[in-house]
């Protein structure tokens, strides 16, 4: 076992860090409050290859490994989970599920595009009937022939107005249930596609999350993802590394609201001295930093078992389920540290706390997370 990072792995940890600092940092408290897409911060992610990590250097991508994305992945989300899910979809969703199962055709017109910034990419799966239940496909996706005709609602879609492509997943027999759904790729301005209006949320307020609509929009049969029926295992493929992306972004999370009350407690002082020196906060602190490095070993583990091409459904699960309770853990008792102030826009940490409740929820729910956990122990 080795636990050491390389020089690669600490360069791209550093440049990520250096990046959220001096570019996310500043204005991240007001585009929280504009619910303002980070246009700008994206694009400059995209010159730096934060949004193809992992794709095949041939189509533009960085070629690196799961373990260098999600030391990125927890930089950015440290400082801003708005810039990060927008780099986790591109990367994991979008950049991956093209990279891996995509047409050389589909990878020269779609994915190289991707991979710089010069276009983002959005996955569409949730329905208004159907989040967790992903078999329950209203969209439909009739064969025409040369063509399918796309009829349906998505939603819940990060960077829903956003991006520029987006893979949707729709039934196309009913009677095949979960081996009758496909993929589609679907160019934004194609006839019939309809972006809705934009969602007004707790947290990650400045992602940009939209409803879909699909009245008869015309999809070339080139455009579909492998061979007929394939949809569904693309989707559950896609999201299990989707939510090694996820787990990145709630440990950054739960370790930026922790440093912010590490340094917090160093400098208020009551009682005569620095709250630091009182049991009571320095308990916390021992514990949020012991749940942190916890979900940490998680996520490195199920970035790990990617990397060597194992499987990692499990793993995946288990990290996203532990990280994302510890954002949630360690960003209450981060605003709890900082007292009255915690509850103040410009100390961050009620930001962070916000941010940490949509890691239970996306990218499937804890509570699916679960299943997948029981169904994987369970067999053995």
């Amino acid at each position: 076992m080795d636990f050491k990072l390389t020089e690669e792995h600490l360069m791209i940890r550093d440049a990520a860090r250096d990046f959220a600092k001096t570019e996310l940092l500043p204005g991240v408290i007001e585009r929280d409050e504009k619910q303002e897409f980070p246009a700008e911060q994206i694009k400059k992610m995209g010159e730096l290859g934060f949004l193809g990590m992992m794709a095949s250097p041939e189509y533009g991508g960085g070629g690196m490994d799961t373990i260098s994305y999600v030391l990125a992945m927890e930089e950015i989300s440290k400082i801003d989970a708005s810039a990060s899910v927008v780099m986790s979809v591109n990367n994991s969703l979008v950049c991956w599920g093209l990279d891996t199962y995509g047409s050389e055709e589909q990878k020269q017109k779609y994915l190289s595009k991707l991979t710089t910034g010069e276009k983002l990419g959005a996955f569409c799966l949730s329905e208004p009937e159907a989040g967790s239940d992903a078999t329950s496909q209203r969209t439909t996706a009739i064969d025409k022939g040369d063509h399918y005709i796309l009829n349906g609602t998505k939603n819940w879609i990060t960077n829903g107005n956003s991006a520029d492509f987006y893979l949707v997943i729709a039934q196309t027999d009913k009677e095949k249930k979960h081996k009758g759904i496909n993929a589609f790729i679907v160019e934004k301005g194609w006839e019939g596609f309809e972006i809705g209006p934009k969602e007004q949320k707790l947290g990650i307020r400045g992602s940009d999350t939209h409803s879909l609509n699909f009245n008869d929009v015309k999809v070339p049969k080139e455009n579909r993802i492998g061979e007929d029926g394939f949809g569904f295992k693309f989707a559950m493929k896609t999201l299990s590394g989707g939510r090694i992306g996820i787990a990145a972004q709630a440990l950054g999370i739960a370790a930026g609201a922790y440093e912010l009350a590490k340094e917090y407690s160093k400098q208020r002082k009551a009682f005569g001295t620095e709250i630091c020196n009182h049991q009571a906060i320095a308990f916390k602190l021992a514990d949020m930093h012991t749940q942190i490095e916890a979900a940490r070993h998680l996520v490195m583990k199920a970035a790990w078992d990617k990397d060597q091409g194992e499987n990692y459904d499990l793993s995946g699960a288990m990290a996203k389920l532990h990280a994302s309770q510890t954002a949630m853990d360690v960003t209450v008792e981060a605003v709890q540290v900082h007292g009255g102030n915690g509850y103040v826009k410009e100390y961050h940490v009620e930001r962070l706390m916000r941010d940490a409740k949509i890691t239970q929820i996306y990218e499937g729910t804890s509570e699916i997370q679960k299943i997948v956990i029981s169904r994987s122990i369970l067999k053995s």
